[in-house]
């Protein structure tokens, strides 16, 4: 038994590295030589999306909380990211304060701004802040045992207070957000060679936190996440606290939506409230139901397949995109739970079925036992 378990493992782990192996070829060598460097921007993009869905794939997939809140840790992410580059242009251009407060009639730089002028802080701020959000608001949550339908809709309704906080604060842009950043931590966002940086970065990234999901998964910290998923009262009854294991989870995906949310501010050249509201958030949900959430790469695919439709259909059908992801996102739900990733699951166990009835039944001949002689009685005799 314990050699079929080794062999199990070391396949298993031949086919990962193999997988990762063909996704390394296709995003480092055959995207950069096949796309523009307008569509290798916007899959950069995507990529930064797919980065928030691995995270969303282990909290709702394999631990069961329907996070709709996820676009406040990428938001977190985003305008640290982005506070920093306007720091850093302003210090270029010998100015105290960005340019859209000097246009906004600011002149003195916010307090809360100015820790981010430096790079350090910044990505110590980027990797810190999102997973120190998610902890607190995980222990309130969890410790009080709110789950389900209540945990989905406090999530939105954190994503929807931020959006609607950061659309009132002219320090942080507005509505309008901010923009117009020039470089990236030294190097000219301008240049296509800096541009194409950033989708190796991107795509780079994307590669090790899928690895770091998996190993997750593959451990028995993710055996205990799906059983808190499936039987949380026998979890607690074992001795283990379920509110601590989704607390680990929520924190993990808050971290990926933080990093996502910052690569997504230099690749995209924006970031405002729009980005990380309710409507954001449910379209990362969207993604991932459809890819398919308890699986590894069904996230991934998801996210990238809708992020493609969204703008393939867009440019030829504006007002009617809306409307087809809705149906995608029921057709799923309804009939495929698994999404695209579970389709070949369901096709096998059909085909598997109808092999099974289509073979013709053996009869299996009775095996007679054969019975114990019985010894006549003695007849006794006087």
């Amino acid at each position: 038994m314990t050699t079929l378990v080794a062999r199990w493992r070391a396949h298993s782990t031949l086919t990962a590295l193999g997988g990762f192996g063909l996704a390394a070829i296709l995003l480092f060598a055959v995207a950069p030589a096949v796309l523009s460097d307008f569509r290798l921007n916007l899959l950069a993009k995507f990529l930064c999306f797919a980065i928030v869905a691995v995270g969303i794939g282990l909290a709702w997939g394999r631990g069961g909380m329907l996070t709709l809140g996820q676009g406040v840790f990428f938001g977190i992410g985003a305008y640290i990211m982005a506070m920093h580059l306007q720091m850093a242009d302003a210090t270029r251009l010998g100015n105290d304060v960005p340019e859209f407060m000097e246009i906004s009639g600011i002149r003195e730089l916010p307090p809360f701004w100015q820790p981010f002028a430096s790079a350090p802080v910044a990505l110590i701020g980027i990797l810190v802040l999102p997973a120190l959000v998610a902890a607190v608001l995980g222990y309130g949550v969890f410790k009080r045992r709110v789950k389900g339908a209540y945990f989905a809709i406090l999530s939105q309704a954190l994503a929807a207070a931020l959006a609607i906080l950061l659309t009132g604060q002219q320090a942080i842009g507005g509505f309008t957000g901010l923009s117009d950043f020039r470089a990236f931590f030294g190097f000219k966002l301008s240049d296509p060679v800096n541009r194409k940086m950033l989708f190796f970065i991107a795509a780079g990234t994307l590669l090790v936190v899928v690895a770091l999901v998996r190993q997750l998964m593959r451990s028995r910290y993710g055996e205990l996440l799906v059983a808190v998923r499936d039987q949380e009262e026998r979890v607690r009854f074992l001795g283990y606290d379920p509110a601590n294991v989704k607390i680990v989870a929520y924190v993990v995906a808050a971290f990926f939506a933080g990093i996502a949310g910052a690569l997504f501010t230099p690749i995209v050249g924006i970031i405002s409230p729009a980005d990380i509201g309710v409507v954001p958030s449910i379209a990362f949900l969207i993604g991932v139901a459809i890819g398919g959430r308890t699986t590894l790469l069904g996230p991934v695919l998801g996210a990238i397949g809708v992020a493609w439709a969204q703008t393939a259909f867009s440019e030829e059908f504006p007002s009617g995109w809306t409307y087809l992801q809705g149906v995608l996102f029921i057709v799923v739900i309804g009939f495929i739970p698994l999404g695209l990733a579970g389709v070949w699951l369901m096709l096998k166990g059909f085909l598997d079925n109808r092999f099974r009835r289509s073979q013709p039944a053996v009869a299996i001949p009775a095996v007679v036992e054969p019975q114990p002689e019985i010894e006549p009685e003695k007849v006794e005799t006087r």
